[in-house]
């Protein structure tokens, strides 16, 4: 694997990462260049990407939504001489909380773009749309 593509693979576990542990303000921040798709026709930004979430995602008191984003089967291609990337992933999101046991809640497809700048890659675009199952959400979300 280029060192490229585990940079931009690196990006993607990431956002899990900091998703996971209710670090909201950090997986927001790595869409500070991105303009994010939400809807059909409907874009926002990092910041209010950031809102939605503090919005709708329960934390926990241990701080965190008790989950696990789980991406695989990562399709990446990359254009060393324009710097610019896209990978299409697969992802699944588990939770378990003391009332929930551990289950599926959520799966479905990330499209995203990246862009090299000054030697670093970042997201430069995500459709946030491809949600194609979805589970239990009453312990995810609010409603």
């Amino acid at each position: 694997m280029s060192t490229s593509a585990i940079q931009i693979c690196n990006l993607l576990y990431r956002y899990a990462e900091c998703m996971d542990s209710g670090q909201l303000v950090e997986a927001a921040e790595l869409f500070r260049h991105a303009r994010i798709k939400v809807q059909s026709q409907h874009f926002i930004d990092h910041t209010a990407l950031l809102r939605l979430w503090q919005q709708r995602i329960k934390l926990y008191p241990c701080g965190t939504p008790r989950t696990r984003h789980v991406i695989s089967n990562p399709i990446i291609d990359i254009d060393e001489a324009s710097g610019t990337a896209t990978i299409r992933a697969c992802y699944t999101v588990l939770q378990a909380t003391e009332d929930l046991p551990l289950q599926p809640i959520a799966a479905g497809r990330y499209l995203d773009e990246f862009e090299r700048v000054d030697g670093a890659w970042r997201f430069s675009f995500r459709d946030y749309s491809k949600l194609d199952m979805l589970g239990d959400l009453k312990a995810h979300l609010v409603v």
